[in-house]
């Protein structure tokens, strides 16, 4: 079971958002990420919940944030419930998609395990659900992944497949890279691997 610490920061200026303190596991029915998040300063400041199907699909999934929280899972195509900080208004919402995603290292994974792409694989285009911060306001949007390289690297515990992935986001043209290994991500655009436990995860 990984555990571990990301540091969080904005990609563009790099100003830090926070660190995300994580632990994640491949099971019987799919896989599973849970975290906490840290202000720079170390307070409290939101939680994720997300477990997936073994086909990659978000079974349930509960994102804290700001006082706002929002549940989720894949029923026809994504729903879900965002609940005001007082708790008095709910609003439901659905999109056509494939799953959700944002800040979170947990939904640059949960998408590959979507994907499943090999690097033989063309292009693969996924709609997605983004929470966005701080408020976890939902926006829908399409992205483009493609696995550019699969690499074996030797480690004191054996060798450490490195996935290299180049996501296109559709409605800007704008491209970057993700490197993951197993279920953990090394790195991405705002997400430093800054502690790691025990091994990524491996998934047959």
């Amino acid at each position: 079971m990984p555990r571990g610490r990301y540091s969080l920061h904005d990609p563009h200026d790099h100003t830090p958002l926070g660190e995300e303190h994580f632990h994640c596991a491949p099971g019987p029915s799919g896989w599973r990420y849970v975290a906490q998040r840290t202000t720079p300063s170390g307070d409290h400041a939101g939680s994720i919940d997300l477990a997936l199907d073994e086909l990659g699909r978000p079974i349930r999934l509960e994102v804290n944030a700001a006082s706002w929280q929002v549940r989720g899972a894949a029923i026809d195509g994504v729903t879900w419930v965002r609940t005001d900080p007082t708790g008095t208004h709910a609003t439901e919402g659905n999109a056509p998609a494939h799953a959700f995603t944002g800040t979170s290292p947990a939904f640059l994974i949960a998408t590959t395990r979507l994907l499943n792409l090999t690097p033989a694989s063309p292009s693969t285009r996924v709609r997605l659900v983004a929470l966005t911060d701080p408020v976890l306001a939902p926006r829908t949007l399409d992205q483009s992944w493609t696995l550019l390289n699969s690499e074996a690297h030797a480690t004191d515990n054996g060798p450490l497949v490195v996935d290299e992935y180049q996501v296109t986001a559709l409605d800007t043209g704008e491209q970057h890279t993700v490197h993951l290994s197993g279920d953990v991500v090394l790195a991405a655009p705002g997400i430093e691997l800054e502690h790691l436990e025990t091994p990524p995860s491996t998934f047959s």
